[in-house]
Parts: structure tokens; sequence; C-alpha cells
């Protein structure tokens, strides 16, 4: 999504080469570019072409009341940009184009979930069935990791503290340092229990174990039962690095081929360009652009 990328200011080099980064991350993950389509949203001209019509059936209201506006306009007061501000238009557009009815993502992002059915309800509502109207996709675990030094905010790779954060190139000794620095709470005698109103930060470890084992909760709960938490925390820290080694392997393999990477983003953009061209000239016609 490198056209929500510039929202905020970017160095073009940079910006480019995360591009890459990001394709290789992907696969080196899992996904598999001949089950998906992967894709530069700008090699899709679509995604910023229904991003204005939709504009044209959003409130101001509507945008103003985003809280993920509201936290990036005052991490940069020195450039709010009317992209910042507009940009879940252009997020309900990528969904919209394609007619998703499932959405994987954190539950940080049910506001843009909800937002993005508001605005295709209403254009259905003007102009007959256009949009399906999406619905979250939210895993059981790991749906919102949250920060490690502190809990109770999600994690953002954009926190000014290191020590908050777990990338998923960053190097395994690095990985096992924060997590064992990571704050749990000051019971005594210690309780690994999962309650997130009680015990973020114990909550917050279960879960990325959780989504980096495949076991339950439930499950790690049970084993953890009378450990300490420097126990607990050096297990969750070993099964992250497990989870992440092959990926960071695998990701060295695929990011020193880029004329593959760019062969990947060529065939996406094509096959997501002809999907996102019969939406987008449908909602032309029903708005009354001329079709050439």
């Amino acid at each position: 999504v490198n056209e929500h990328a510039i929202t905020v200011r970017q160095d073009p080099k940079e910006l480019l080469e995360r591009s890459y980064n990001t394709l290789a991350v992907f696969m080196a993950a899992g996904v598999d570019p001949n089950k998906c389509t992967l894709f530069l949203q700008s090699h899709v001209p679509a995604h910023a072409q229904l991003a204005w019509v939709l504009e044209c059936y959003t409130q101001m209201g509507e945008l103003s009341r985003m809280t993920q506006f509201k936290d990036k306009a005052k991490r940069y007061a020195e450039n709010v940009t009317g992209g910042l501000f507009s940009y879940p238009v252009l997020m309900a557009a990528d969904i919209l184009l394609y007619q998703a009815d499932l959405v994987p993502v954190g539950d940080d992002q049910k506001q843009h979930i909800e937002l993005t059915r508001d605005i295709a309800e209403r254009f259905n509502g003007l102009y007959g069935q256009t949009f399906v109207l999406p619905e979250g996709f939210f895993p059981k675990a790991g749906g919102r990791v949250m920060s490690l030094q502190e809990p109770t905010k999600k994690m953002s790779k954009s926190d000014d503290n290191p020590n908050n954060v777990i990338r998923l190139l960053e190097d395994p000794k690095s990985v096992l340092k924060k997590l064992k620095k990571a704050v749990t709470d000051s019971d005594n005698p210690p309780v690994v229990a999962y309650d997130w109103d009680k015990k973020p930060g114990v909550s917050n470890l279960l879960e990325m174990m959780s989504a980096a084992t495949g076991k339950e909760v439930s499950e790690l709960v049970e084993h953890f039962k009378g450990q300490m938490y420097g126990t607990f925390k050096t297990e969750v820290a070993e099964s992250v690095v497990a989870m992440l080694e092959p990926i960071q392997q695998r990701y060295k393999e695929l990011r020193a081929d880029e004329g593959y990477l760019n062969e990947v983003f060529r065939k996406g953009a094509q096959k997501a360009d002809a999907i996102a061209r019969k939406t987008l000239d449908d909602v032309y016609k029903k708005v009354g652009f001329a079709l050439i």
C-alpha cells in the first residue's frame, strides 16, 4: 500500500526499497503468489480512481472521528495533510474494488471496516447494488499485538521506543532480549493468567506465544501454572524466535532476486487490474461518467 505510505513524508529511495522488502516478507511468511494476488497499490490505478469517487460520498464528520487520524495527526502535527485525513476512503476503495466478503485485520481496524460498510451502503442506496458489504475477519490470537513495555497500547512500527516493538527481520538475539524484558506485573507469587483488564502484559505475551505456536491460550495458561515470570518470558521469546528464523532465511533468498520480485509484482498487478476495472467501470456508469 505505497499510496497509503505517502500520507506522511517518505524518503523516495527508502519507500521503493521497502516496497520490495514487504513483498519478500509476505512471501517468506507463506503468502504464495501462485494462490494469492500480490501487487503494489500504485500499479493498479483503480484504487486512487475509486477512492476519489467514494470521497464524494463520505462525510467530513465521519473522517474526523477516525481514531487513527487523530493519533497520527498528533504524531505528525507539522504535516497533517488532506491525504492523511482522507486515507480511510482509499482503504475503503482497496476493499470494495474486489467485492471482498471478509477482510483479515487486527481489531484496531474495526472502525475502518465500519466506515467502509457505511460508504458502501450509502452508495448502494443511491445507485442500487454495487458493492459487497465486507466483514472484518479477526484472528483468535494475535489480532492486536500490544507494546512490550506499555501493554495497554498497541505495538507500532513507528514507536519511538524500540524496546516496545518486534520486527519480523530483527536479529533473534535482540528479539530474545526484548521479550525477556517485557512488562508483566508485580503479582507475588506470579500468576500466568489471561485477563486483559487485570494482566495486560501477561495476556499480550500469551497471545503472542499462541500465535507463534498454534496452541490455544488456555493450553498455555495450564502449561505455565505455578511457573515464574522469567521462565514464562523465556519460553515466549524462544517460540517467537523459532517462528521468525525460517521466515528470515527465506526472506534473504527472495530479496536477493529482484527480477523475480518484479515478475510477481507485474503478474499480480495484471490480475488485480482486471478485477478492479470491472468494479470501477460499474461505478463510473452509475455516477454518470462516460466510458471510452
